[in-house]
């Protein structure tokens, strides 16, 4: 017999994956599935279907690894499915890709039978025992090529094909009953439609496209041959003569890359996680090189524009700030509060102490999170330039004050309808101060686009707190909004000249469209700028490793750690790099010299990325996703074994200077 304190901790688990439920299903009521849907996804267990340690990401609206290299839907994509195929009670339909077997037991909640087909005999026999087990009798499952369909059974009312194809089967078409519907992700690898096909009464069908989506290939011999690509052994040495190699980021030879960036007014340089000192360092390179030899006028990073605005004027030789609050103190501290920003920082106010003080080169925030600093902010700046603003703009962000320690609970309070949103009133604070673009921004300068930018802060973190409980696309979708639109605005105050590189994480520097995440319906910076400026006009740069050292947290909010950094999964991109045993190098990707890497690069593969949480024990389920390399990013810069940052405070080089330099007072 268990002890109590195991009794409490299962119960405390079932009550969180409970609640974890609920609030998936209120995702996807908030998108608009239909009752007999979100009946199904209440019932159906989903951490049933996942690996044990993808437990706790099981309701999350995502897609999951299983085994055998396939994924488990997102949840919305299997409703979408569902919906668009019109499955309803008493219906007989038919999967193609059963995978753990999560999609077949959502629709037999609402259809009378389901047969589902799957070519992997593991996956087969594993959902078979699963679905009995949980007592989902009317669905049947088959270990054979999906591409064929299950005819004995035919015609089915419905058939849900979980794989994408190169066209629709006719194997399948010719088991589709009159009246019925055929809904599959059709197109290469790394460009899929989802497709419906409806057989009237008389036999005829009629086709439609309903919308971008991304699934694992439809393999058989209807679909894809196992066997189409090219061995990883000539892709690798395909890479090792198109890639510019180098043995260290000091050593790396920029010269090829910066004539490649050419005349893009702005260069997105990304990170394959938040503590790597190699990815830092060779960032502050390129920046340098682009400072120098190109003019850039400003370094933007993936983090908050107050805290930004510390590292600005130190940069710029200005008179520091005169409220004393300590920036990047939120965690994760290590992301900007580390060695490789301050030298970064050093040298960028060395370079301007040598330029010309009208053309400055600055250094700016992209993110949402300092909404009480920058409220704070907007009503010093309206207290000196006009009182009665002040005094109204205090009125309407007084209503967030309540929140001030922990403005997520706003947003579950929010959702709950225990608060009033506060949304149109602290908006209104943005469109008031913008209203006086023409009559203070020439005047003011920069002190108005502080006050701006600072004004938009509040406004969307506002909004992205009451999104963090819409879910997970809400709220990433609104965060990389509100970066877009900042660098945007930051591009207009500098002139139509103006040239800035980006700072970010790969997950926001790279093009959504070429991730499973943009299938989700999630958008990126990076696709953002390409899209708003052009692709000429952007330069989109992804970092990768193989193994090392890297700082991050077990869970949020927890202290940091050094971590070692497991050797990528050999299926990934990043295995595949590393077994060109090359130190360093840069690949370009826009154009890569074989059209045969191309080729063999597009279709999508694993790649790896480590936020701020590591879980190495996990890592296949929590930190990889499926992509397509070249159409990610414009290059790929790798380093085969890299190392943790080092977080200020933790044995500086120069003893003496004060903890908070060079970002405070």
């Amino acid at each position: 017999m268990g002890s109590v304190a195991q009794i409490h901790s299962v119960k405390g688990s079932a009550d969180r994956l409970d609640s974890a439920s609920r609030r998936l299903v209120r995702t996807l009521a908030a998108r608009g599935i239909d009752d007999a849907s979100l009946r199904a996804f209440g019932e159906v267990p989903r951490h049933r279907f996942v690996p044990a340690a993808m437990a706790e990401f099981a309701y999350q609206d995502i897609p999951l690894p299983i085994a055998e290299g396939q994924t488990i839907s997102q949840p919305y994509v299997v409703a979408w499915m569902i919906r668009a195929a019109g499955v309803k009670p008493g219906q007989r339909v038919l999967e193609v890709g059963t995978g753990s077997g999560y999609a077949a037991a959502i629709a037999s909640r609402i259809a009378a039978e389901v047969y589902s087909v799957e070519r992997h005999r593991a996956l087969a026999e594993g959902a078979r025992v699963l679905l009995a087990s949980l007592g989902y009798d009317n669905v049947h499952v088959l270990h054979a090529d999906g591409t064929r369909g299950w005819s004995e059974h035919a015609p089915y009312d419905a058939i849900l094909v979980a794989a994408g194809g190169p066209s629709v089967p006719a194997a399948l078409l010719d088991q589709l009953a009159p009246g019925g519907a055929l809904v599959m992700p059709v197109g290469p690898a790394d460009e899929q439609t989802l497709v419906r096909v409806r057989r009237d009464e008389r036999g005829g069908l009629a086709r439609e496209e309903l919308g971008d989506v991304r699934f694992v290939p439809l393999v058989g011999e209807h679909g894809w041959s196992p066997t189409s690509r090219a061995s990883d052994a000539a892709v690798v040495a395909l890479m090792g003569e198109c890639v510019q190699p180098f043995e260290n980021v000091e050593l790396a030879e920029l010269d090829a890359l910066l004539e490649r960036i050419g005349t893009a007014r702005v260069v997105l340089l990304g990170e394959a996680t938040h503590g790597t000192h190699e990815f830092y360092r060779m960032r502050a390179r390129i920046s340098r090189a682009l400072i120098e030899r190109h003019g850039f006028q400003a370094v933007a990073i993936e983090g908050d524009w107050p805290d930004a605005a510390r590292v600005n004027r130190y940069a710029r030789h200005l008179p520091p700030a005169s409220v004393p609050w300590r920036p990047f103190s939120r965690f994760p501290t290590w992301m900007w509060r580390n060695e490789d920003v301050r030298l970064f920082a050093e040298w960028l106010r060395v370079h301007n102490g040598k330029m010309d003080p009208e053309r400055p080169t600055g250094f700016y925030g992209l993110d949402l999170y300092s909404l009480f600093t920058s409220a704070d902010a907007v009503l010093r700046y309206l207290d000196q330039e006009d009182p009665e603003a002040a005094l109204v703009a205090r009125a309407r962000y007084g209503l967030l004050t309540p929140w001030q320690t922990d403005p997520v609970a706003y947003g579950r309070a929010v959702a709950a309808g225990r608060f009033e949103s506060c949304e149109a009133k602290v908006a209104q604070v943005l469109v008031d101060l913008l209203a006086r673009r023409l009559d203070h921004a020439a005047q003011d300068g920069e002190r108005f686009l502080d006050a701006a930018e600072n004004a938009r802060v509040v406004a969307d973190a506002e909004a992205y707190y009451r999104a963090m409980y819409r879910g997970n696309v809400a709220s990433w979708n609104l965060r990389d909004r509100h970066m877009a639109d900042t660098l945007g605005a930051l591009l207009e105050f500098l002139g139509p000249d103006a040239k800035v590189v980006v700072w970010a994480h790969n997950s926001h520097v790279g093009d959504a469209t070429a991730t499973e995440m943009g299938a989700e319906g999630e958008h990126t910076l990076g696709q953002l700028c390409r899209a708003g400026l052009g692709p000429d006009a952007v330069r989109l740069i992804g970092f990768g490793t193989d193994h090392g050292t890297v700082i991050a947290a077990s869970n949020w909010g927890e202290p940091h750690e050094v971590k070692r950094v497991r050797p990528a999964d050999p299926r990934s991109y990043e295995g595949l790099c590393h077994r060109a045993q090359i130190p360093g190098f840069v690949l370009p990707l826009r154009q890569a010299r074989r059209e045969v890497l191309r080729d063999e690069l597009t279709a999508p593969r694993l790649e790896r990325a480590i936020g701020v949480i590591y879980r190495p024990e996990t890592e296949l389920q929590s930190h990889y996703f499926r992509a397509s390399l070249p159409r990610q990013f414009d290059e790929w810069i790798w380093f085969d074994r890299t190392t943790a940052l080092r977080p200020l405070g933790s044995g500086r080089s120069e003893p003496g200077l004060p903890e908070t330099y060079p970002f405070a007072l």
